[in-house]
């Protein structure tokens, strides 16, 4: 058996909360993108995830890229979490001493589940 199959996952309508930072922010000398991972498991949210990507800029204009010849050491990185409003909004408060150099958005989204496969005979 699946273990994740115990946890029940939400549907419907849904918060989608993405936190845009560099692969280089920590918190106390650990990856910030991990922090925020572990902290929103702690609080029992659905899910996150972690996605990097190949360019990009932020507040400071200084544009970030993968490309062989510019070999940026600081591409962004986007964590991804998804929940019920009430729970994203409540996990709010704990980016907040986290994310201070970042970019935290909110954006409402409905969760669509698969259909459960079909039994077995």
């Amino acid at each position: 058996m699946n273990p994740d199959a115990a946890t029940p996952r939400p549907a419907g309508p849904a918060l989608r909360l993405t936190v845009l930072v560099g692969e280089n922010d920590t918190w106390h000398h650990r990856p910030l993108a991990t922090e925020i991972v572990h902290r929103a498991h702690a609080a029992g949210l659905a899910g996150a995830s972690v996605f990097r990507g190949n360019e990009g800029f932020g507040a400071s204009s200084v544009v970030h890229t993968s490309r062989l010849l510019s070999l940026s050491e600081n591409l962004p990185v986007a964590v991804v979490i998804v929940d019920t409003e009430d729970r994203v909004r409540a996990f709010l408060p704990r980016l907040a001493e986290l994310v201070t150099d970042g970019l935290i958005t909110l954006d409402p989204c409905e969760i669509v589940r698969p259909a459960a496969p079909e039994e077995a005979p």
